[in-house]
């Protein structure tokens, strides 16, 4: 699929989260949606921006936002991620890429000079009637945060 942009309507999605529980998005009518996708649990940039994330959760909750992890990582491996870092948000597995394909967020892209298959780091801002609001395609894993707030001058 063609990347997604501002002002599209939020293609629906549904899938399991690290605690088996079927996370739709849908289910999020009304409150606006930080949806992150990511490449692996356990590695440097990932675990940096979830723990970003972790870390200014009380703070998005504040300023209405709720948010989502997804990468193609299995609900056990999101299990003791979720539970090594003590992350409070839910982390759906995609392990067939269905969502990732979805949001475009599957594709090539260049690692250490080489063009590889693989998860497109993005971040979409769904606002609270499911249109996409913002797009954020170069995070900041350290610092996402702050670059979230900043598209909202907040």
């Amino acid at each position: 699929m063609a990347k997604l942009s501002e002002g599209q309507k939020a293609p629906d999605f549904e899938g399991i989260d690290q605690d088996n529980k079927e996370i739709k998005l849908r289910d999020f009518a009304g409150k606006k949606v930080i949806l992150y996708f990511y490449p692996k649990d356990n590695t440097p940039g990932c675990t940096a921006e979830a723990c970003n994330l972790r870390d200014n959760y009380t703070e998005l909750l504040k300023k209405g936002f709720k948010i989502i992890g997804i990468s193609p990582d299995s609900e056990k491996s999101h299990k003791n991620f979720a539970g090594k870092y003590s992350l409070p948000f839910p982390l759906i597995a995609d392990p067939d890429k269905k969502i990732l394909n979805l949001y475009g967020a599957w594709g090539d892209k260049v690692m250490y000079g080489k063009t590889v298959t693989g998860v497109l780091r993005t971040t979409f801002i769904i606002d609270e009637k499911g249109f996409i609001e913002k797009v954020i395609s170069k995070v900041d894993t350290k610092q996402h945060t702050e670059q979230i707030f900043k598209l909202y001058n907040k």
